[in-house]
């Protein structure tokens, strides 16, 4: 019933006329169902974070879209929900519509590393970002993020960072492209914006696949806030477990199965924390690379 729910978008009458039950019945069916996925899945198929995870996110990422150090690629999904009662504007986005925000870090192959569910759709990403657990966890350097490392054939020490889109601040773990007045009129800065934009829209495919496997996100969510989020964590934990079937790629299976902690550290990177890098200087050191800068 709950499969049928998700998959199909139907509505809790048409449900329970199906069943032969109540419409109560089937959103608490929902509720249970959701809440069970989470919690049996979330430990295996969306983990808290490791240094190691972030290594083979890193590694792929350059493999597979040619950016160097990065850890994920970062948005927010507006869920459209039903106007929940008294709640002002909060939920009323800039789309026209009211929604929650599901924000994700993305890896490579399209699976979800970290989620925040139920920002408000009237706040921007990067401030739910900010706000998130997530993201203060990143702020205050208790994400296991792994020290910074030299971009390849280059001498720049470069820390691992995120990559989004206009709406985050830039920051020395967060890298967004330049404004396309600036890249314009520069050639360097209009490269560096095509490679970022290239590796980030992997988070726009994630959404897309999400929203085809489980056609609820198709229509307006008939549910308490509370019951979406429900929905939208149990469809994001069940989107990464059928990754990690369909596509059987040894990344996956390291990522998912793997418990031994990576704690090897380069001794020549160990002053690093000391050095205080602006977001800019980061950027610039980005721009350099795809340019062909500072090579050895």
């Amino acid at each position: 019933m709950d499969g049928g729910f998700l998959a199909s978008g139907d509505s809790f009458r048409c449900i329970a006329n199906s069943y032969r039950v109540g419409c109560s019945t089937v959103a608490e069916i929902v509720d249970d169902v959701c809440d069970v996925i989470w919690t049996t899945l979330q430990p295996i198929y969306m983990k808290p974070p490791t240094e190691e995870m972030w290594n083979l996110t890193s590694e792929e990422f350059y493999n597979m879209w040619q950016f160097p150090n990065c850890l994920g690629s970062i948005d927010g999904k507006h869920v459209t929900i039903v106007c929940p009662p008294n709640s002002g504007s909060n939920y009323f986005c800039y789309l026209k519509k009211f929604s929650v925000v599901l924000m994700a870090i993305v890896g490579p192959h399209y699976n979800f590393l970290c989620i925040d569910v139920g920002g408000f759709g009237k706040n921007s990403d990067g401030g739910i970002f900010e706000n998130s657990v997530t993201g203060r966890r990143f702020n205050n350097g208790t994400m296991n993020v792994p020290r910074p490392k030299l971009l390849p054939r280059t001498n720049d020490v470069t820390p691992h960072v995120l990559i989004g889109d206009e709406a985050f601040r830039l920051q020395a773990h967060v890298m967004k492209p330049f404004n396309q007045r600036v890249s314009r009129v520069d050639r360097r800065k209009e490269e560096y914006n095509k490679r970022l934009c290239r590796a980030r829209r992997v988070v726009e495919n994630a959404f897309g696949l999400l929203a085809q496997k489980w056609r609820i996100y198709f229509k307006p969510m008939h549910l308490k806030v509370s019951s979406a989020k429900k929905v939208i964590k149990a469809t994001c934990v069940l989107h990464n477990y059928l990754r990690s079937k369909t596509c059987n790629t040894p990344y996956l299976q390291n990522m998912y199965f793997t418990t031994q902690q990576n704690n090897a550290m380069n001794n020549e990177y160990q002053n690093f924390e000391t050095l205080q890098l602006s977001g800019d200087r980061v950027r610039t050191q980005f721009v350099n690379f795809f340019n062909g800068g500072s090579r050895i």
